[in-house]
């Protein structure tokens, strides 16, 4: 009985999670012949703040960027 185990940083909405476990299980029925019925998937969402990489959360690495006055404008 194959088991998948997806992580994923950030959330993804409940019609792709869908997509996703119809793409994998389809997979391991076709690529390693086992009933879909048997095909287990748990998909593990971790927050944009609770996941770092290169020393940094990723919330922090993909926030928008700051928006910076131009030098002729006050500010």
């Amino acid at each position: 009985m194959p088991f998948i185990s997806v992580h994923l940083a950030g959330t993804v909405t409940a019609a792709q999670k869908a997509e996703v476990i119809a793409d994998l299980t389809r997979s391991m029925v076709e690529r390693l012949g086992k009933p879909a019925a048997a095909v287990q998937i748990a998909i593990h969402e971790t927050p944009l703040d609770s996941y770092g990489a290169s020393g940094e959360p990723l919330s922090a690495r993909m926030a928008p960027p700051k928006e910076v006055a131009p030098a002729d404008e006050p500010r």
